[in-house]
This record gives C-alpha cells, sequence and structure tokens, in this order.
C-alpha cells in the first residue's frame, strides 16, 4: 500500500512539515514524487518511520538515527529487538515510579513507613536507565561492564543525603564551568577549582580513582558529540574547557601542544 505525504502524516501521528524535513535532511527518502510532484511512500517507508519513532522516542538525536539506519549492516529484527528491550526496561522504570509515588501516598495517610531511601528509589533507577541508553556502550567498552557494574550500584546505595549532595554538585560545577569559561584560561584557580568538584562528583558513582581515568573520561566530553552537547548548551566550548582543565588538573598532558591535540581530535 503507498501513502501520500498527507496520509502518512496522519497515520504516524506527525505533521507533514516533519515529514518534509526528514526528506530534506536525507532521513527518510519516499519512494516516488508523482506526476503531480506530491511524496508518496510504500511499505519500506513506513517500516523505516516507525524504526525513526522507536529512536527519537528512545532520546536518540536525528542524525544519530541517519548514521544508524544507514548503515549497510542495519537489521531491522535486531533494531526491533532492542528497541522492546529498552521499552522494557522504561516500563521497569515507570513500574518503580508508581510504586513509589504509592508508597508515599500511604505514608501521607499514615498507612505505612517509608524510609528516606525508598523515597529516592525511583529516581536513581531513572537516572540510571537514561545515562545507560545515552553513554552505555560507550562506557562499557572504555571500563568494562565490572567497572560499570560497580559504579551502578554504588549510586544506586547513595543515601537520601549523598544523593541530593551529588544532584547540587552537578549544578555548582557547571556554574563553576561558565564563570572559569570566562577567564579564558584552564589553569586558573577558579578552573582548577572546577576539576577538584568534578573528581569529587565522579565519587559519588565510582568506586575508586585514578588520575588516568579522570582524564579519559575527560577526553569522551569532547570525543563524543552527546557528551559535547551536555556541556556546550550552556555555553559552546565549555566541554573542550573543561577538558583541559581536567588533564591539567590530573597532570595527563605532557606538553601544550599535546593538549590542544587531544582536546580538538
Amino acid at each position: 500500500m503507498e501513502y501520500s505525504i498527507n496520509k502518512l502524516s496522519k497515520l504516524a501521528g506527525i505533521s507533514t512539515r516533519t515529514l518534509r524535513y526528514y526528506d530534506e535532511i536525507g532521513l527518510l527518502k519516499p519512494k516516488r514524487i508523482s506526476s503531480s510532484g506530491y511524496r508518496i511512500y510504500g511499505k519500506d517507508e513506513v517500516e523505516l518511520l516507525q524504526h525513526i519513532l522507536f529512536f527519537k522516542e528512545l532520546g536518540f538525536d536525528l542524525q544519530t538515527i541517519k548514521q544508524i539506519i544507514a548503515d549497510p549492516n542495519f537489521d531491522k529484527k535486531q533494531a526491533l529487538l532492542s528497541h522492546r528491550e529498552k521499552l522494557l526496561e522504561r516500563q521497569k522504570q515507570i513500574e518503580i515510579l508508581i510504586q513509589n509515588v504509592n508508597k508515599t501516598l500511604d505514608n501521607l495517610e499514615r498507612r505505612t513507613e517509608m524510609t528516606d531511601t525508598e523515597r529516592f528509589m525511583g529516581f536513581k533507577k531513572e537516572k540510571l536507565n537514561e545515562n545507560e541508553q545515552k553513554y552505555g556502550e560507550e562506557i562499557r567498552n572504555k571500563y568494562g561492564d565490572e567497572t560499570v557494574k560497580k559504579a551502578n550500584q554504588k549510586f544506586m546505595n547513595l543515601t537520601e543525603e549523598e544523593f541530593l549532595e551529588q544532584e547540587q554538585l552537578s549544578q555548582t560545577i557547571l556554574e563553576t564551568l561558565k564563570a572559569a569559561y570566562k577567564t579564558g584560561d584552564p589553569n586558573s584557580e577558579l578552573a582548577q577549582s572546577c576539576a577538584k568538584m568534578h573528581k569529587k562528583w565522579l565519587m559519588y558513582f565510582w568506586d575508586h580513582y585514578s588520575p588516568e581515568m579522570h582524564a579519559n573520561l575527560a577526553k569522551m566530553y569532547v570525543d563524543d558529540e552527546r557528551f559535547t552537547a551536555f556541556y556546550d548548551k550552556e555555553q559552546p566550548g565549555l566541554a573542550k574547557f573543561l577538558c583541559e582543565a581536567i588533564q591539567i588538573y590530573t597532570n595527563q598532558k605532557k606538553n601544550l601542544d599535546d593538549q590542544v591535540l587531544l582536546c580538538i581530535s
């Protein structure tokens, strides 16, 4: 069965403007253009659009989706299996949050006692799942499954106070980083203070610390566009600046030329 752009728009629940944009950026091309100049979509395009919407729902940006589906090894069945696995994980997370809300309501009505740890369990699991979806593969490839497992376990064991502390510290790091960036000097006292706070923040997750691990993580902030986007959405250049500050802080930079090549590669 074939669909005009209007019919496909209604079928998928997205706008015709979105479909035109997908065509413009080469994400989803129509099967053909009719003699009247209208976009016509077939079975393959409908299936591909379904995958695109799945990936979007799971938090992938359009450029990443385009790279995935353009890969000659892209397997629709494996993609669906992956979608199902991630959605089941999300379902578990929603169930945990619902349980959390129910327990809180029971506690408010004085029917049950709720520990402070229970209050934050759902939020911690949500944060872990989000990080796993975005960065899990890269982190596991770099540090190994066992290291990631220990880090996740440590995070889940955070007390209420520790959980709130790391959330506040994360925000403080970002604000300090923006102020340090204005100095233009990653070796400044403010920038190095930011790198030191970043180490403290990491220890809420890592079971041990090494300067090499810290420096490698900083390198990921500039090597991986998703990490870069997180910092640069606040101020373009923040990811590179933080990378430079951490390289100096951990004494992993041999000389200025090595640092520049590392942070702009």
